[in-house]
């Protein structure tokens, strides 16, 4: 499928090296994300896994009063519920699944959690193949995906959602698009919303790409959408 090209205007050279500097800051961001995440999963999983199992012991020797059992019980599952905020904390910080099963088993899964936790009609629609683009890409792919789905959520009062990945040897692009009431102007209270997306244009710009969000056509509805170009190939 040909993609649409949107040519970027020229720029300063300020502008150039403010989007260069603010490129640079975003993959220092994700590097620090995805450490202390990996972090979290090595050191503290670890640590909660092996609580459990000492715990596990230490309760079938205790003397079967209920008391004891009772509070042996609520210890369980206080390391329960720790041990499932760990585990949320290291997916909001990395999803791992984008480096160890890749983006297209990223993004599906995230748009199946999606309609089954807010019962919505969402459907999800991929190459055959896996995408073959630099980890950047791939990450502003899923960070578009994660901010498109926080929006419907938020603003959109939508029953279903299509998220669309085209992709050929030149570009990528992703749409998450809903059937809600479409864009609402934003509003001062709604400043992590508006700089959020800013921020994720910035992305796109600095991989030479763009990002837009638009009223559906045909309607009702929103539609955003990034367009990454892929490096050329080295010769």
């Amino acid at each position: 499928m040909s993609l649409p090209v949107h040519p970027l205007p020229p720029e300063s050279a300020d502008v150039a090296e403010l989007r260069e500097l603010l490129g640079h800051v975003y993959t220092c961001w994700d590097n620090e994300k995805r450490l202390l995440a990996r972090q979290l999963h090595d050191s503290m999983g670890s640590s909660l896994t092996a609580l459990t199992m000492h715990l596990g012991l230490l309760a079938s020797k205790l003397p079967q009063e209920p008391a004891l059992l009772d509070r042996a019980a609520q210890m369980k599952n206080l390391l329960h519920a720790i041990i499932d905020t760990n585990r949320q904390m290291q997916h909001k910080l990395w999803n791992d699944k984008l480096e160890f099963l890749g983006v297209r088993v990223a993004l599906s899964e995230l748009v199946e959690q999606f309609g089954q936790q807010h019962r919505l009609t969402a459907r999800c629609s991929l190459p055959d193949d896996e995408p073959m683009c630099p980890r950047g890409h791939s990450v502003v792919l899923l960070r578009t995906l994660e901010e498109g789905l926080r929006n419907v959520l938020a603003h959109a009062q939508a029953s279903e959602i299509d998220v669309i990945v085209d992709d050929n040897d030149e570009q990528i692009m992703l749409t998450v698009r809903d059937n809600g009431v479409g864009p609402q102007p934003a509003k001062d209270s709604d400043g992590a919303t508006r700089y959020s997306l800013r921020a994720l244009r910035e992305r796109a710009l600095y991989l030479g790409g763009s990002l837009n969000l638009l009223a559906a056509t045909p309607g009702p509805g929103a539609c955003l959408t990034v367009i990454l170009p892929k490096p050329a190939p080295a010769v």
